[in-house]
């Protein structure tokens, strides 16, 4: 395999995580692209602001590319998680089109470089902090589809919408009538193994 092959190998990879993730907020309200959902806050636009400064940073500035977009939420006076909200004042087109223009420098980084080309990652601690560019590609890549899978979850709760794309791809067929059912078979399996009554 060369290497042009394998780049296209990982950006299309890549970029299908990115699509699951954009199109996870298609269709929201501004209230529902933001909500926290879980415990720990997590929402769906904060997840595709996550990933922006994800893919400016190890694909940018760990090669020496820095992409010239301001992220204050990455500062060192940053509060705790900023990157993984969205303030009122933060659009959701602002944030999309901030990834937008991540994965376009990101993608040009690596066509840019060789995959053996050798990082530095600053926040890292110093005794690992050099990465391939390879290396750097599969951790985005990586992190990207952790965060696509929290999003398929996050989506589900706000409004049911599942699977990859709007043509909801790998999942089961069946209508809300099905999937009630099939839930219900989920639940009877988890209380006798549990041995919980019901």
């Amino acid at each position: 395999m060369t290497e042009s092959n394998m780049k296209a190998d990982l950006r299309r990879s890549l970029q299908s995580a990115r699509d699951a993730l954009v199109w996870k907020l298609e269709g929201l309200s501004e209230y529902d692209a933001r909500r926290p959902l879980t415990p720990t806050g997590t929402n769906l636009l904060g997840l595709v602001k996550h990933v922006a400064g994800v893919e400016l940073g190890y694909l940018g500035d760990s090669f020496g590319r820095p992409p010239g977009e301001p992220l204050p939420w990455l500062g060192e006076d940053a509060e705790p998680n900023a990157d993984m909200w969205a303030a009122a004042e933060e659009s959701r087109g602002g944030i999309v089109d901030l990834y937008r223009r991540a994965w376009a420098h990101s993608d040009a980084t690596i066509e840019a470089l060789a995959l053996d080309t050798v990082g530095k990652v600053a926040w890292w601690p110093e005794h690992r902090s050099e990465l391939s560019l390879h290396r750097a590609v599969v951790y985005v890549i990586s992190d990207t589809h952790r965060h696509a899978g929290h999003a398929d979850i996050l989506r589900e709760l706000v409004d049911g919408a599942v699977g990859v794309s709007e043509s909801g791809h790998s999942m089961a067929p069946g209508d809300p009538t099905w999937w009630e059912g099939y839930r219900g078979q989920l639940e009877r399996a988890a209380r006798e193994a549990g041995r919980i009554a019901p």
